[in-house]
């Protein structure tokens, strides 16, 4: 399936810093995100601009080229509710590091991020849900179907369809942690590609577990069939788990200094 992508999560408008940057378009704090991030070994950076009801379209044109603009056209995720703003986002995204992605679509209200997706050749991370989280791996499976087979009646290519099963939170739903697991391997078998918000499994811990918990999360993940994942690339543990997990499933060639790649 490839080497695992890590899509950096931490450019986001949740982040007081991040949203006083974006408010007031002042580059430095992004810029200094985005390269911690791209130094950590980020694949992809998401852009979360949150809603931006009044200046959607101008706020993530700015960020998209400052971002691509000082870091050589690092591939993106265009994070929003606003579809005028991602529509505004891929106007001006450079492709020469790696298509655009949407984030993201799902089976409700936003179903039509997969036409934007494939009219525009963009990759769509796509949530197999309508409203909410799914009961189970039944109800999952059922909004998969439906969304591969509307993206590829408008002709996307499923390799450009991610599908996220929702991560959820430990602390809460524990018992339905195995069901997200068996989820992706139904996934691997299809072999389709997924991705998720990792982060949610530990939200509400103690700091110094949330890297643990994260880390054994996506390690069984991988070996499950986890692409990808909207993570922190920044969370040394995290990436240094994710890069083991590479050359365990031989995906990168071993060498004694892999870490340092």
């Amino acid at each position: 399936m490839g080497k695992f992508v890590v899509i950096g999560e931490r450019i986001h408008c949740i982040s007081p810093v991040i949203r006083e940057a974006m408010n007031s378009m002042n580059p430095e704090p992004i810029l200094k995100r985005a390269k911690e991030q791209i130094d950590a070994g980020a694949g992809y950076l998401d852009v979360n601009i949150g809603p931006a009801e009044s200046n959607g379209p101008q706020l993530m044109k700015w960020a998209v080229t400052t971002i691509q603009s000082a870091f050589d056209n690092f591939p993106l995720a265009l994070d929003t509710a606003n579809r005028a703003a991602i529509e505004a986002g891929l106007s001006v995204y450079n492709r020469s590091k790696g298509k655009p992605i949407i984030n993201s679509a799902d089976a409700g209200d936003r179903i039509g991020n997969i036409d934007l997706a494939a009219e525009s050749g963009a990759i769509v991370l796509t949530l197999c849900s309508k409203a909410g989280v799914p009961a189970d791996n039944d109800e999952r499976m059922a909004y998969l179907q439906e969304l591969l087979e509307h993206g590829m009646s408008l002709g996307l290519d499923a390799e450009d369809m991610w599908f996220d099963p929702l991560f959820l939170v430990i602390k809460g739903m524990q018992d339905k942690q195995t069901d997200v697991l068996d989820f992706l391997k139904m996934c691997k078998d299809m072999g389709l590609k997924t991705t998720g918000g990792l982060s949610n499994v530990s939200n509400g811990m103690p700091k110094h577990i949330r890297p643990i918990m994260d880390s054994a999360m996506v390690a069984m993940a991988i070996q499950c069939g986890l692409t990808s994942a909207i993570a922190n690339p920044c969370d040394r543990r995290l990436m240094e788990t994710i890069k083991s997990c590479d050359i365990i499933m031989n995906e990168t060639l071993y060498a004694d200094s892999y870490l340092d790649i």
